[in-house]
């Protein structure tokens, strides 16, 4: 593309060139020539004068003399025989025209230019006092005829080359301009073709290329959200065995002993092992931000009362006591059901986990005018680091664990314009309070902000 510009770029400049230089060269040339023949016709028409006067010969050299042209021996008298020449044609000065030339001159009485050796000859019929008609012959050399021509020519293909050179130099450089965006987006393309999801492009160049830069970066960090959703997804699905793994590590524990109880203790130690392997590799994808879209949501009184109803089973072969509060009426949030369900079994297991055999929790469901409150509390030994916990793939200190129960249950929260926070519990151990926002499924990441920093504020005023 560069060298196409730089061709037709070159191609164009040169007609132009061409088509003004080759009829400004002639024209000067031209001129040059009419410029010399009209110096000739002021030399012949300097000694008319004398002419009309006198023939005699002494004075006419004379006044020839004076002339610049016959000074330099480039004038010629051609005077016809009359009583005052005594009947002789008298010729003063070198002739070099033809005498059929001179005489025709001389018969049709208007002056004319012939080709002589060496250049050519002006011949200008003069009339004598004896009403004859004389004619003047002023020679022109070829050089003279030509003068300063070969310089015009010169400066003429000089600016012409200049200008090619020129418009070559320009139109390389606007390829150059044009070319190198397109040449970026295509190196970045085979970049992120070839699994580099860093590559991006400058948005630089024309405007057709600044938008296509555009375009690209916005489709590349596309891919990469949905990359990174997806294996943010592989972690959270698989954080959702948990669940089922902690009944079966609990199950499997009041097997007692002997080879059989042994193998299943040992395989499902292995598969825990296998799904922290998964969550620990997916955990540096970046947050979901998709909304929830509008008319989605759940009943949390009704999931909390589902998901108790599970784990009452584990906590009652465990000696755990168990309280659940605020249930007891519909509670609409904008949460999808899945989600919350894998929110609440998340933290619910985290309680089994963590906590010793006989270690009580308990859920709570506040209905505020704009937020819903959900509090897991246990009695456990609570968290050493409640905000790094809050950080995705951070434990907070607890041994074993992947940090992305907090994770999923914050995202919950935050999607709503609400949040999450970890605090000590009236039990003694942990208490995660999720805050969940009233109709802010459909807010923008800022909007959502807002209402996160709206809720810290109004969240003293609800009635726990």
């Amino acid at each position: 593309m560069r060298w196409a510009l730089v061709k037709v770029c070159l191609a164009v400049t040169a007609m132009v060139v061409i088509a003004f230089a080759i009829p400004l060269g002639l024209v000067i040339q031209e001129m040059a020539r009419d410029r010399a023949f009209s110096n000739a016709e002021r030399q012949a028409a300097a000694i008319g004068p004398t002419l009309s006067i006198t023939v005699d010969r002494d004075q006419l050299e004379r006044a020839v003399a004076s002339t610049q042209a016959g000074a330099a021996g480039r004038m010629a008298l051609h005077i016809p025989a009359s009583d005052e020449t005594g009947g002789q044609e008298l010729a003063i000065g070198i002739r070099r025209a033809a005498v059929r030339d001179v005489v025709t001159t001389e018969q049709m009485g208007r002056a004319s230019i012939t080709e002589v050796t060496g250049g050519s000859a002006l011949l200008q019929p003069t009339a004598l006092s004896s009403g004859k008609i004389a004619v003047v012959e002023v020679f022109v050399p070829e050089d003279e005829v030509g003068n300063g021509v070969t310089t015009a020519w010169l400066v003429l293909a000089a600016v012409g080359a200049a200008l090619i050179v020129g418009s070559v130099a320009v139109a390389d450089r606007l390829g150059v301009r044009m070319v190198q965006p397109a040449q970026r987006l295509a190196g970045a393309a085979h970049d992120l073709g070839e699994g580099r999801l860093g590559a991006r492009v400058p948005e630089e160049g024309p405007t057709e290329l600044r938008s296509a830069a555009i375009a690209f970066n916005s489709m590349a960090d596309q891919v990469v959200q949905l990359l990174a959703n997806e294996r943010e997804l592989a972690a959270d699905l698989s954080h959702r065995l948990r669940t089922p793994l902690t009944v079966l590590r609990l199950n499997a524990a009041s097997l007692g002993t002997g080879p059989a109880a042994d193998q299943t203790r040992a395989a499902v130690e292995q598969l825990e092992r296998e799904v922290d392997t998964i969550i620990r590799t997916a955990r540096e994808a970046k947050p979901q931000t998709q909304a929830t879209a509008p008319g989605a949501g759940c009943d949390v009184s009704e999931v909390v009362r589902e998901r108790m109803e599970f784990w009452s089973a584990l906590a009652e072969d465990e000696g755990r006591k168990v309280r659940l509060a605020g249930v007891d009426r519909p509670v609409r949030i904008p949460v999808a059901r899945p989600d919350l369900t894998a929110g609440l079994d998340a933290l619910l297991g985290n309680v089994f986990r963590h906590t010793p055999e006989g270690t009580a929790f308990s859920v709570d469901v506040h209905n505020g005018e704009d937020a819903v409150i959900v509090l897991v509390s246990d009695a456990g030994p609570g968290i050493e680091d409640p905000e790094a916990a809050l950080e995705r793939g951070n434990s907070g200190g607890r041994d074993g664990s992947t940090g992305l129960g907090l994770d999923i249950v914050r995202r919950v929260a935050e999607s709503t314009g609400g949040d999450v926070r970890i605090g000590r519990s009236v039990l003694g151990g942990t208490e995660v309070r999720i805050w969940i926002g009233l109709g802010d499924a459909t807010r923008g990441p800022s909007q959502a902000r807002l209402g996160r920093r709206a809720g810290r504020r109004k969240r003293r005023g609800l009635n726990h």
